[in-house]
């Protein structure tokens, strides 16, 4: 009668466990997958398709005109802005059906974190912007206060320039780190730090590179005004 009793109750638990298994499990998981499978389907046509209308429209010859080519390749890679969109694009929608499969499964602690993901990839994608701007800008900027710093007959040309150059690139790089959300304090005190740092750097390079354009212009001064006497 014992064994009997321990043989039905195994039955039963295993019947329901199969029971569950198979009809409730299985069809989400065979649903989960298809899901997965249509919507990576979808994000590799619409990364072609993406890639295609870049080239179609030459984007990458007018940003190649507009000297973004140039600092892309000193970072080890190629213009593309293509591929880059598309592969954005197809990875949100990769995340997206994933988050979809992980819902169908009950998963929610990977569907809470498949969110937290699509949240942050506009995040990525608006640095990525920023530090592809700065490159640009951070190069076309140092050339014009060099030129003007030239014109200006002082001699601290390259060092004015190096510094606007290379504090773009830092302002680049604070604001990429704020964008991403990477340490917003440690990144607050730095910045203050830096902006000081600029000041006293360009006050340096004025009293060492101005010092005798200043004298020349006091001492012109002086004589056209003991002229005028």
């Amino acid at each position: 009668m014992l064994l009997q009793d321990i043989s039905i109750t195994f039955t039963t638990a295993f019947t329901q466990l199969l029971n569950s298994v198979v009809v409730e499990f299985l069809p989400r998981l065979i649903l989960a997958i298809v899901v997965f499978i249509i919507g990576w389907i979808v994000a590799m046509i619409f990364d072609r398709v993406i890639i295609q209308i870049f080239r179609s429209l030459k984007v990458d010859q007018y940003l190649a005109k507009l000297g973004f080519e140039k600092p892309i390749e000193r970072a080890g890679m190629k213009l593309d802005s293509g591929r880059f969109v598309g592969g954005i694009v197809k990875w949100f929608f990769i995340v997206v059906f994933l988050l979809t499969a992980a819902n169908i499964l009950n998963l929610s602690a990977v569907a809470d974190f498949l969110q937290e993901v699509i949240a942050y990839l506009p995040h990525v994608f608006v640095a990525a912007i920023i530090l592809l701007v700065a490159a640009l800008v951070a190069d076309f900027v140092a050339k014009t206060v060099k030129a003007a710093v030239d014109a200006a007959g002082l001699a601290s040309g390259p060092f004015l320039s190096g510094v606007v150059k290379w504090a773009i690139w830092i302002f680049a790089i604070f604001a990429t780190l704020l964008q991403l959300g990477v340490a917003r304090d440690i990144l607050s005190t730095f910045f203050t730090g830096f902006v000081a740092f600029l000041a006293i750097a360009g006050g340096i390079a004025f009293g060492l590179g101005g010092k005798e354009q200043a004298a020349s212009f006091i001492e012109k001064l002086r004589r056209d005004i003991s002229e005028k006497r």
